[in-house]
């Protein structure tokens, strides 16, 4: 957790566990789902690609560096992707092409240490501070790593280096793609003051607008406001743009991240605006998701269904109960249960999606034995 105290403490003065500031790499890889289908299909090298679905409600997941140059990024509706690049070429996602690749690149981070953090299939964290290999230079470490992935996968990434995550995320931006960007101690102050806060990981749009409104274009004009002033003006979040401000940033690298949920949602090609219809649509949810928590072997006590309309509002609705869900026929049932509470005639529902979470250690579920001795 960040510190949330209003004492302001330097960076200097957050060392690991023995003397001297952390070494976090951050490694982010370059446009990875597009680039693996860059790499697997030749005819597709050097032409603007996007991984997703081409039609009117389809979505970019990720677009090549040729198509970022006419704005296309990933989040963006296809639609709106087409029209920024008539020559964009769709690809449908292979997510288990792209999971093969990521296990492959998170074995060359062990290598070197235990503490990698995954964040997605495509970046992680890794805390190099006591490596397995006793190198002292993180910069060097990265370098290597940068090279066994172009080795073993034929594919480029970026590397952030500094003293804490917020800033190596921010570094591993600084350079794409195939780049390596260094903030040492003694630079961390000077990096952030001339940092713009929509740099800042975790300022949007909407607070880097707010943040201007109050005369905060830098870091160096966000360092100069107090704790009290930000909490003030940005709640709970005042306390990090407070931290990291000042440099600060204690949040480990945690090896094992526990899973908080699991689902499945679709977006549909057509809106839908029956009860009849979209049970059909929960049904075939609800298989997906129980197969995943079967998979994972993760049973949770909480369902969420999640309902977004063609104007794009979007409402979810939750339910807890005592026993972990433990059947399809029990997700689907609770599942038509919360959509009638969202629901209503005239709505057109454009997407749907399930998730289960609250996670319960152990399979809690008591149903009454038949013994079969007739």
């Amino acid at each position: 957790m960040l510190r949330n105290s209003g004492v302001f403490k330097p960076f200097v003065n957050f060392c690991s566990m023995s003397a001297g500031p952390r070494k976090i790499i951050h490694i982010d890889m370059d446009a990875f789902f597009a680039s693996v289908e860059q790499r697997d299909n030749p005819e597709l090298r050097g032409k603007p690609v996007a991984v997703g679905g081409s039609g009117s409600r389809g979505v970019v997941a990720a677009a090549s560096y040729e198509a970022r140059k006419f704005g296309v990024f990933s989040a963006m509706s296809s639609r709106i992707a087409q029209e920024k690049c008539p020559d964009l070429i769709f690809v449908k996602p292979r997510f288990d092409k792209y999971k093969t690749v990521s296990l492959v690149i998170r074995s060359i981070f062990r290598q070197y240490t235990d503490f990698v953090e995954p964040l997605s299939l495509d970046e992680a964290y890794l805390d190099v501070t006591h490596n397995k290999l006793g190198l002292k230079s993180a910069t060097a470490i990265a370098r290597e790593i940068k090279s066994k992935i172009k080795d073993q996968t034929n594919l480029t990434a970026s590397a952030g280096i500094s003293v804490n995550k917020f800033l190596a995320k921010i570094a591993s931006d600084m350079d794409k793609p195939d780049g390596l960007f260094v903030i040492p101690p003694q630079k961390v102050n000077e990096f952030i003051r001339q940092l713009p806060v929509e740099k800042f990981f975790g300022v949007g749009k909407v607070t880097a607008a707010k943040m201007k409104q109050m005369g905060i274009h830098t870091g160096k004009e966000l360092e100069q406001k107090s704790l009290a002033e930000l909490v003030e003006h940005f709640g709970k979040a005042g306390n990090y743009f407070f931290n990291v401000a000042h440099g600060i940033d204690d949040r480990p690298v945690v090896p094992h991240r526990e899973r908080k949920s699991l689902g499945a949602e679709n977006t549909y090609a057509v809106d839908y605006t029956t009860l009849l219809d979209l049970d059909k649509k929960l049904e075939e949810l609800s298989e997906t998701v129980f197969k995943r928590i079967s998979k994972a072997n993760s049973w949770g006590k909480t369902i969420t269904v999640k309902v977004k309309l063609s104007n794009f509002s979007q409402m979810t609705r939750s339910h807890t109960q005592e026993q972990v869900f433990h059947t399809q026929e029990a997700i689907l049932k609770q599942a038509k249960l919360l959509l009638r509470e969202a629901f209503d005639t005239g709505m057109a529902v454009r997407l749907l999606g399930i998730t289960i979470s609250n996670f319960s250690k152990e399979m809690e579920v008591n149903p009454q034995l038949t013994l079969d001795f007739e």
